[in-house]
């Protein structure tokens, strides 16, 4: 079921990993931040047709990215290669 579509989609909520392959969605709960890292099947996020989430995390610091983006390499390799 779709909601509704959004061609574009504010930088506050879905961001480009700098040097990887990853985007991030942003959830704000709170004063509590989730974010669930994603690949898409485009080089550009407005014509993709395909979105892989890969996995999810509270950020409590940058730290916590650099696990994720591991986690979410290693997802894609086993899943999607």
């Amino acid at each position: 079921m779709i909601i509704s579509e959004v061609k574009i989609v504010h930088s506050n909520f879905v961001k480009k990993l700098v040097d990887t392959n990853f985007y991030e969605l942003r959830i704000k709960a709170g004063n509590e931040i989730r974010v669930v890292m994603f690949t898409i099947d485009h080089s550009n996020f407005a014509e993709c047709t395909k979105v892989v989430c890969l996995n999810g995390f509270q950020k409590k610091s940058t730290k916590d990215y650099l696990r994720a983006i591991k986690t979410a390499e290693k997802l894609r390799n086993d899943y999607l290669l």
